[in-house]
């Protein structure tokens, strides 16, 4: 066997663990619950109920999803509302979609940034899991807000990056400027299953 120097041994190792990508999640339980928390994005406003993201994404997780979307509330609102129900529900996992309506109103992004880690540490300590969705910044040309992905990877948490942005740029997925159609929350919670599977929460 060959002998290498403790240097080279050690960036040999290094590179290795590197390659090895650890479950991002831990899988559901069969009766575990889902929280999806957020504003008018996860209420579903702009389309019938059974339509929201929560709803079509527990027909297809086959989990209870409950949904804890308040229209018009920003992050700081959410915050204080969030305790209560993480005791009530007891999720094993959130799916957090907040801050769109501090963005429209143009608070401070640092606030915001707070809420949020502020909400994913509250989660953790109530033993869930969380999952970030960005919100895209208003502008003519829609893209995720960059603070979603810096607080993801602070808090090292899963980050639904792209799918926002991509429905609310299109008339054909979108009910009005803010809030997609019911084929845009399909989509929508098509990608948070299919990232949950990726992440081998389901």
């Amino acid at each position: 066997m060959k002998a290498y120097p403790w240097p080279a041994l050690l960036l040999i190792l290094f590179i290795a663990a590197c390659g090895e990508r650890e479950p991002d999640l831990q899988p559901l339980g069969t009766d575990d619950v889902i929280l999806a928390f957020g504003d008018s994005l996860t209420y579903g406003s702009g389309a019938s109920p059974e339509y929201a993201y929560p709803a079509v994404l527990q027909k297809l997780s086959g989990h209870s999803v409950i949904n804890a979307g308040v229209p018009g509330e920003v992050s700081e609102e959410g915050l204080r509302r969030l305790p209560q129900l993480l005791e009530k529900h007891h999720p094993a996992l959130v799916i957090l979609t907040h801050g769109g309506n501090d963005l429209l109103r143009k608070l401070p992004p640092e606030g915001i940034r707070q809420n949020l880690v502020s909400m994913i540490e509250l989660i953790r300590q109530h033993q869930a899991q969380v999952v970030l969705v960005a919100v895209p910044r208003p502008s003519v040309l829609l893209s995720p807000d960059p603070l979603y992905e810096a607080v993801a990877e602070s808090q090292r948490v899963p980050l639904e990056k792209n799918s926002l942005s991509t429905i609310l740029r299109s008339h054909k997925t979108k009910s009005d400027t803010i809030h997609p159609n019911e084929k845009g929350y399909a989509m929508l919670a098509e990608a948070v299953y299919l990232l949950l599977k990726d992440r081998q929460a389901l």
